[in-house]
């Protein structure tokens, strides 16, 4: 099984660059399931109904979150009624909306994906990242188990990585919308990749205007981030999983410009 777990999408920039360029790499490189992180699908970051069904219409099978999960009030409603959006499992408070894992029915096998967060540099009041994996893993259906890891430091995404290698079939790293070069398969079997990149405008600093981002670091002034506008990339990772034993085969980053 051939699975593309995609790095953040940023606006709709974004959005509409992976509609021009997703169903042809899906075709042309024999994808079997496409996961992406849309929680910065909307402009202005957050994800609403119709950023969310824009990725589906583009070839996106489901979509994972992080930090901005909830900024859009008006996605809440489908955080809960929706079998194919997971947000971050470890949100200290079980009432919030959505579910941490979902178990897709792809006919022959079930895969399931788990959505974390990291606890270093993010958010406070998280349960702690580990004691919630061992959770998730508990409520996973399919043999196949893929975790978008949302995490700010690099080093807890690679701790994440072994303590999961061999009971997960790949786990890749969002939220610093910049690709690492460590696309990998672990010892005991798991895909890995740090942080699987962006899906936005290339002259930017995290899918914004330059200036923008420059002149807050500067002041330390508060600041609108509007979205950057020209030439686009698409990145992500391919992961080969054998069928039967659930083992990654191989991972390979991929950029689209």
């Amino acid at each position: 099984m051939r699975i593309l777990c995609i790095g953040d999408v940023v606006g709709s920039v974004g959005c509409e660059f992976l509609r021009n360029n997703l169903p042809a790499f899906k075709r042309f490189n024999s994808i079997d399931l496409v996961i992406c992180n849309g929680e910065n699908s909307a402009d202005g970051n957050g994800i609403t109904p119709v950023s969310a069904q824009h990725l589906f219409d583009s070839g996106v099978d489901a979509i994972t979150l992080g930090n901005h999960s909830f900024r859009r009030k008006e996605v809440y409603d489908l955080l809960d009624s929706s079998e194919f959006i997971a947000r971050p499992y470890n949100f200290s408070s079980k009432s919030v909306p959505g579910h941490g894992v979902i178990n897709l029915d792809m006919g022959r096998r079930v895969v399931s994906i788990v959505n974390l967060m990291g606890n270093i540099y993010v958010e406070n009041g998280l349960q702690n990242a580990f004691e919630a994996a061992d959770e998730a893993l508990k409520l996973a259906e399919g043999k196949i188990i893929i975790v978008d890891f949302h995490a700010e430091a690099t080093s807890e995404k690679r701790a994440m990585g072994y303590y999961l290698d061999g009971r997960v079939s790949a786990l890749f790293g969002t939220h610093t919308h910049v690709q690492t070069s460590d696309a990998t398969v672990l010892p005991n079997g798991t895909g890995y990749i740090t942080d699987a990149g962006m899906t936005g405008t290339i002259h930017s600093v995290l899918g914004v205007k330059t200036d923008i981002i420059i002149n807050r670091l500067k002041t330390g002034l508060p600041a609108r981030f509007d979205l950057a506008k020209g030439d686009c990339k698409l990145e992500g990772v391919v992961f080969e999983v054998d069928d039967s034993s659930a083992k990654c085969i191989s991972a390979e980053s991929i950029r689209i410009e």
